[in-house]
């Protein structure tokens, strides 16, 4: 029966909601003169055109895909913008991609029918990272970017990419649990778990589910991590998230 009621949400959400493209290009117009550091992309998915920001490290071990939380954008202070140009001085050229948006008040059900839309999207970023020579490509995401990316895994399998790391993962809202359980127990390619020690209650109570899952195929590189004295969103943590994510990338080799 729950299973039963989950597609039937699923089947009537994706028949209404669709994501914001008017908030997106409004998104686009506040940071896209602001962007410092690295390159204005705009790329293609479905139909659509969207802003991504390429930064390019003097010599790479591959590329990062940085995937952002819930409403936000390629460049967001916390977390992304220290992700995207942290990770360049550590070998790694980085591709932060702007993923779908709701209005403001958005909660994670209204957002469920809106991750398989950031599908088209990764298949395109790791098509733009190929078409620059990088061989290896790592997938990097917080909160509702980690639902999304973990929507990816399920229709795409992960093929594509090399590695995976997901940030303050499980995010949720009051009285709206998760919908399907991550797809950790299946993939075989190495999974970095990173939260704060001041993160949401629901991303720290999954916790020790999200560590057995990810332990199910093995892979002696696969890790979870908390971050000291950091929120969900790593306000001014920045610098140790970048080091985590640098530090257990380098161990792959």
């Amino acid at each position: 029966m729950q299973k039963i009621l989950f597609l039937a949400f699923l089947f009537i959400a994706s028949s209404v909601q669709a994501s914001d493209l008017e908030r997106e290009k409004r998104l686009k117009e506040q940071i896209f003169d602001a962007i410092l550091d690295g390159n204005a992309e705009i790329l293609s998915a479905d139909g659509h055109q969207f802003l991504s920001i390429y930064t390019e490290a003097d010599e790479s071990e591959g590329a990062v895909i940085v995937m952002h939380g819930r409403g936000f954008h390629p460049d967001w202070a916390d977390a992304i913008n220290p992700l995207r140009v942290g990770l360049v001085s550590y070998g790694w050229n980085t591709l932060s991609i702007q993923l779908p948006v709701l209005e403001k008040t958005a909660k994670y059900y209204d957002y469920v029918p809106t991750f398989d839309e950031a599908t088209p999207r990764i298949d395109a970023a790791i098509d733009f990272l190929k078409q620059q020579g990088n061989k290896k490509i790592i997938i990097v995401a917080h909160s509702c970017g980690a639902h999304m990316a973990m929507q990816y895994v399920r229709n795409k399998g992960e093929g594509r990419f090399d590695a995976y790391v997901g940030i303050g993962m499980g995010a949720t809202d009051y009285q709206q649990p998760m919908l399907e359980p991550f797809p950790l127990d299946s993939m075989k390619k190495p999974i970095l778990d990173i939260y704060g020690e001041d993160d949401y209650p629901a991303v720290q109570r999954l916790a020790g589910i999200r560590a057995q899952q990810m332990q199910g195929e093995g892979n002696i590189f696969s890790k979870q991590i908390v971050v000291p004295g950091a929120n969900h969103y790593f306000t001014d943590k920045g610098e140790p998230l970048v080091k985590v994510i640098a530090t257990w990338l380098e161990n792959l080799k």
